[in-house]
């Protein structure tokens, strides 16, 4: 049995931080930022709910404790996609 070396990731999707601005996802090796002011949310959200991200398709992630569903596109272009949520 091979296993990965100390340091590499055996997830394909995860959230690498968050901060006071946003929240980073490490897609495949790829980091996406996703700032409160585009993404509302996630803003107040309890942490486990925001670790708690699964790639339901390629580059298609979900939030099952938030009910959120986003694309890389909408995550690397959010000005394209300019419908929000109205609720903070």
């Amino acid at each position: 049995m091979n296993s990965l070396a100390h340091g590499n990731s055996i997830l394909d999707v995860e959230v690498s931080n968050i901060s006071a601005h946003g929240v980073w996802l490490l897609a495949h090796g790829k980091e996406l930022f996703m700032a409160y002011e585009d993404f509302p949310w996630f803003k107040d959200q309890p942490v486990k709910s925001i670790l708690k991200v699964e790639e339901q398709s390629p580059h298609h992630y979900f939030w099952p404790d938030l009910d959120v569903d986003l694309s890389e596109e909408i995550i690397e272009h959010p000005e394209r996609f300019p419908l929000k949520s109205k609720s903070t």
